[in-house]
């Protein structure tokens, strides 16, 4: 007679450890990664600055001026009715959003600097703290 071959599962008490440990590594490793997210974000919001800092500046020696606060970030796209010596666009594409969806606040003449663009941060409302503070050029 052949000797029954039962093939032994894992307890359910194992199956608890495993979980146990996997939540324990989850909850771990996920607010490091998810701060990691944050901070990239802030990263592209300054870098976005910069870069549309550049456009405002050679829309300002071709033009002799900053656009105007109605005429907005769009006028670095799209030529502004008013501006003669124009050379545009200033940027390969429209302008961008915030890495959180919101549109960037320029004002000219700034109150910080000689023009303002700025992000309200990822809770889009002035001030803030941590991921919902405001980034700016200034």
């Amino acid at each position: 007679m052949y000797p029954l071959n039962r093939s032994r599962g894992f307890t359910l008490l194992e199956l608890l450890v495993v979980m146990v440990i996997i939540g324990l590594l989850a909850a771990y490793v996920g607010p490091k990664y998810f701060s990691q997210i944050g901070k990239s974000e802030v990263k592209t919001v300054k870098a976005q600055i910069v870069g549309l800092e550049k456009a405002l500046e050679q829309y300002r020696l071709d033009v002799g001026s900053y656009p105007s606060t109605e005429q907005g970030l769009a006028s670095l796209f799209t030529r502004p009715a008013n501006a003669a010596k124009w050379d545009g666009p200033y940027l390969s594409k429209n302008v961008p959003l915030d890495p959180w969806g919101h549109a960037y606040l320029y004002k000219f003449p700034g109150d910080h600097a000689e023009f303002d663009l700025s992000s309200l941060g990822r809770d889009s409302r002035p001030g803030g703290d941590g991921l919902d503070a405001d980034i700016g050029n200034w």
